[in-house]
């Protein structure tokens, strides 16, 4: 870790940390915040996966679907429009259509192999994204003057990282101090809650994908055209932060951990500091 105790972390001329977890438990809500005090750097992986490296797809599927429509069509083959994505840091909508769910087109579902190929284009994508953590530390400081680095990661990180000793995590914790946000079996039933009432698009490990879409087919006996997108994302949900667990308790063996319910009553930049000096003592028990 590039902090190991409380001393270096108070200590430090920059405090560089990168916040892993679950969407929901904390991790924009934290970088907003730091963001705001005007003395952090606000890195969101998931803006770089939907500007740098996914935005041309992202600006295809839009083109695609205007194309379906007669007026749009012509407008634009004769370059008579712009069509453009406006993700910002607290819309990533654009993103997550692309991404899209598998099932019934006439449900807004995709067809599941093309649904795998945006799959791998996103893992690809936050891989890279990951990668230029280090990139973004050295820029924040050198052109913008900034102290101090945030790194907002997407929830999905700890199903592209293979374990501690991923080269990609190897890189990333050797500019910043990887902070999972641990939750309990409460905020899991709290996150269900939510993600039932308004499902998005996710990210999958491909082989657990796979896995999970044979045992949906099977069990509601439904041909993949006719599966209700928003049925199949709810019904894995739960499964899904289940198999997550264990892997982002991995990621953590290379930083520190902070609980949720610590993390809800962080108020403001000096609140934050003084947690992590706190999770770096406790790390070393």
């Amino acid at each position: 870790m590039i902090y190991t105790s409380a001393k270096d972390w108070n200590a430090a001329a920059h405090k560089n940390v990168a916040l892993i977890g679950m969407s929901g438990l904390g991790k924009t809500y934290l970088s907003n915040m730091l963001r705001d005090t005007g003395d952090w750097f606000h890195y969101s992986v998931d803006y770089r996966i939907g500007t740098r490296y996914m935005g041309e797809h992202i600006v295809d599927n839009f083109k695609r679907e205007a194309m379906r429509v007669p007026f749009l069509r012509d407008l634009l083959k004769s370059d008579s429009i712009y069509i453009a994505s406006n993700i910002t840091f607290e819309n990533l909508s654009p993103l997550s259509s692309y991404l899209g769910k598998p099932g019934n087109p006439d449900k807004g579902g995709i067809d599941f192999e093309d649904y795998i190929t945006r799959q791998r284009q996103h893992r690809q994508a936050e891989l890279a994204a990951l990668e230029d953590t280090a990139h973004f530390v050295h820029k924040a400081q050198d052109i913008y003057g900034y102290r101090n680095f945030v790194c907002d990661t997407s929830g999905s990180i700890c199903e592209v990282i293979e374990g501690p000793d991923d080269p990609a995590l190897d890189a990333l914790s050797q500019s910043v101090l990887p902070v999972w946000i641990r939750g309990t079996a409460a905020h899991t039933d709290e996150l269900v809650a939510r993600f039932a009432a308004a499902p998005k698009p996710m990210y999958y490990r491909e082989d657990f994908l796979r896995e999970k879409w044979a045992q949906y087919l099977a069990e509601r006996d439904v041909q993949p055209r006719n599966v209700d997108p928003d049925d199949f994302i709810r019904w894995g949900y739960r499964e899904l932060l289940q198999h997550r667990l264990p892997r982002y308790e991995a990621i953590a063996q290379r930083g520190i951990t902070l609980e949720a319910d610590e993390v809800r009553h962080i108020r403001d930049a000096a609140d934050f500091d003084d947690l992590i000096a706190t999770a770096l003592e406790r790390s070393k028990t």
